[in-house]
């Protein structure tokens, strides 16, 4: 079967040509990133692979399904890019990728925190520039720390068990108690008082109409004076105006983010030979307590492999009239 896959890089060729031999699909790799305007280098492909940031909205997918497309496999957890509704109308079906590695994600979180508290990404300038000062580059003990976790899924919990493994008080804020995070001792609270309680604050929560802007001007002034925040789930989770003015203030006293919600316009692409024009971004980038990483917490060899095992088997299940156990249905939720 046909599949072309867009917002190709040279990582995704590697791992899925290497594992494709079992399956048998031809594989037209595109570096362009899926929307109306490049949905043409789909047209007679049955299916196509797609990725967080390309668009797949009903114009798009109205020009995938009149050029013979039926499948749409997402190589991600994520489908909020995805316009669930033109696509169950036109009959296009959507799969993703459920679960490829919540370690890797849990573990660039916590990489992401230990380096914003003990400024490790400022240490490494000032060591290459030959300056061994230590002045400024104060931290803190993580253990016995409050933290707190909101969402506990699969990366939350195990989020939850490194921080719990380093002294730390876990709160947590979830519709779902998880029943490994309360044998370990998480307690589950609500958003105020996680808010008003914790000394560093992870979000491992969809993005969705109720979450967006989470983290905003009204709940930001609940939080103490100092509070570390990380996002490594969804842009949106955070207004970026709002963290901006905390951070000058002094309410935020750290920002480690590997999402941005308007990341579509920078992100998987090289643009150091370029003016970035994204204000806000780049405002950002001038605080030393901001530490940003380019959606990079999935990117390992465990998680890109099975990432591409996933979304190999989904476009084979599609192929052989299989039903798919990753299709995504219009009523779920988009997941962390």
């Amino acid at each position: 079967m046909k599949v072309t896959l867009f917002s190709s890089k040279p990582y995704d060729e590697a791992f899925l040509k290497r594992l494709n031999p079992s399956f048998g699909h031809e594989l037209v790799f595109i570096e362009n990133r899926l929307n109306p305007q490049t949905a043409h280098f789909a047209y007679g492909s049955p299916a196509v692979c797609a990725f967080v940031n390309d668009v797949l909205d009903a114009a798009t997918l109205e020009k995938l399904a009149h050029g013979g497309t039926r499948f749409i496999a997402m190589r991600c957890a994520g489908y909020n890019n995805v316009d669930l509704a033109a696509a169950q109308s036109l009959g296009l079906q959507v799969a993703r990728v459920p679960a490829y590695s919540p370690f890797a994600v849990a573990e660039h979180a916590v990489a992401l925190f230990l380096s914003l508290n003990r400024h490790v990404h400022k240490a490494y300038n000032r060591v290459r520039d030959g300056n061994f000062s230590i002045d400024g580059l104060i931290g803190h003990d993580v253990h016995g720390m409050t933290i707190g976790v909101i969402g506990t899924g699969s990366i939350g919990r195990i989020f939850a068990r490194i921080m719990s493994g380093f002294g730390c008080e876990v709160l947590a804020c979830d519709v779902v108690q998880d029943p490994e995070c309360l044998s370990m001792g998480v307690r589950y609270v609500d958003l105020d008082e996680l808010f008003a309680r914790s000394h560093a604050i992870s979000l491992h929560c969809p993005l969705t109409p109720q979450t967006r802007h989470l983290i905003e001007e009204k709940t930001l002034t609940q939080m103490r004076d100092g509070i570390f925040i990380v996002n490594t789930s969804r842009g949106g989770l955070i207004d970026t105006e709002a963290a901006i003015a905390a951070i000058k203030n002094g309410k935020l006293g750290g920002l480690a983010l590997d999402v941005y919600e308007e990341e579509s316009e920078l992100f998987f692409e090289d643009r150091s030979i370029g003016i970035i024009q994204d204000d806000v971004f780049m405002r950002l980038t001038t605080f030393p307590n901001v530490l940003v990483t380019g959606h990079q917490a999935f990117f390992t060899h465990e998680a890109m492999e099975n990432i591409a095992n996933t979304t190999l088997g989904n476009l084979a299940d599609f192929e052989a009239g299989r039903i798919c156990p990753n299709l995504v249905k219009l009523k779920t939720q988009a997941p962390p």
